[in-house]
């Protein structure tokens, strides 16, 4: 891959993920033999992780091909293409006055933007996280409603504001003498 024009516009995730797969990024495990900045690494280990690590240059390019009869800018497709919105929810913050814009074809265009883009690749759950979520469930079932005992509000109240008696203050501080008279101790 060469680089035609310097500072032409924005790139997609996926142009920079091949960018740098084609620097290297992919072939060294180790990161020692090739000449890509740790930086680099880290981008492309994040890159990995987004739907551009799925994608490919005859799905983005079909998809800026179906997208053009949206007249979206070219932000709002650079958005799309790198964030890949399966939903609405997800695609109406990326649109500027989307609802005024498009209306009901926006739901179209959520629906083109799945078909045409692949999915992003699952996340995988850590093991320590796995043994945590094995740990807390039974044949499915969360064990920790066995173990939550829900406490009484008034009791909590009860405990957090005891109240002694004027009688216990005053056993507290008092002590009978040798003639058997109440002192008060300080």
């Amino acid at each position: 891959m060469k680089i035609k024009e310097a500072n032409a516009g924005a790139l997609t995730n996926f142009e920079v993920l091949d960018f740098l797969r084609s620097r290297g990024a992919s072939k060294d495990p180790t990161r020692i033999i090739v000449s890509i900045a740790p930086s680099e690494f880290k981008v492309y280990d994040y890159l990995l992780e987004s739907p551009a690590c799925n994608q490919t240059k005859e799905q983005v390019n079909e998809f800026l091909t179906r997208c053009k009869s949206y007249k979206l800018a070219k932000a709002e497709v650079l958005n799309i293409i790198n964030l890949r919105p399966s939903q609405l929810v997800e695609i109406v913050p990326m649109i500027e006055e989307s609802e005024k814009r498009f209306g009901e074809k926006l739901e179209e265009l959520v629906n083109l933007v799945v078909e045409v883009l692949p999915e992003p690749p699952k996340k995988a759950v850590p093991e320590e996280e796995k043994n945590e979520v094995e740990e807390d469930t039974v044949d499915g079932k969360n064990t920790d409603e066995d173990k939550t005992e829900t406490a009484n509000p008034e009791q909590i109240d009860e405990d957090k504001t005891e109240t002694a008696n004027p009688e216990q203050i005053d056993e507290d501080q008092t002590e009978e003498n040798e003639d058997g008279e109440q002192m008060e101790v300080s």
